[in-house]
């Protein structure tokens, strides 16, 4: 119960954080690094941030560094073919990242056309979460 409950309050900062700003007209929403970096800061372990992180680098791209709390890694190439391995429910809430955007865009652009419902792309991606300060994974 307490699990759940707190599994709602990050999906609900998630989605508070999204809902000051400006939704494209496409079927997935923008998402800043702060906001992405205070959602997993209020979550109590990676394992329960309320969202699942993908990166559509390629496998090459991702062993250079990633995101701390990448769930998933899948190829924006590959993303329709494989995304059931994302391992969710058209309910949840997914943020994809790439190094720049433009191939995260696709992905977000792609998983909502495939029914999820709640897409967020990380905007700027990697190299905007670098340029934070951010710190990488190995």
């Amino acid at each position: 119960m307490v699990l759940r409950v707190t599994l709602t309050l990050i999906s609900l900062c998630l989605l508070s954080a999204i809902s000051s700003h400006n939704v494209s007209a496409d079927p997935s929403y923008q998402l800043s690094v702060q906001q992405l970096r205070a959602g997993m800061t209020k979550a109590p372990s990676m394992n329960q941030k309320g969202f699942i992180l993908i990166d559509v680098r390629s496998a090459e791209e991702h062993a250079t560094g990633f995101i701390p709390g990448t769930d998933v890694n899948i190829d924006v190439r590959e993303i329709k073919a494989r995304h059931r391995e994302i391992g969710a429910r058209q309910e949840d809430h997914l943020v994809v990242y790439c190094q720049s955007g433009h191939r995260s865009n696709i992905a977000a652009e792609t998983l909502a056309d495939l029914g999820y419902r709640h897409v967020y792309n990380l905007t700027g991606s990697l190299e905007a979460w670098v340029a934070a300060g951010f710190p990488l994974g190995k």
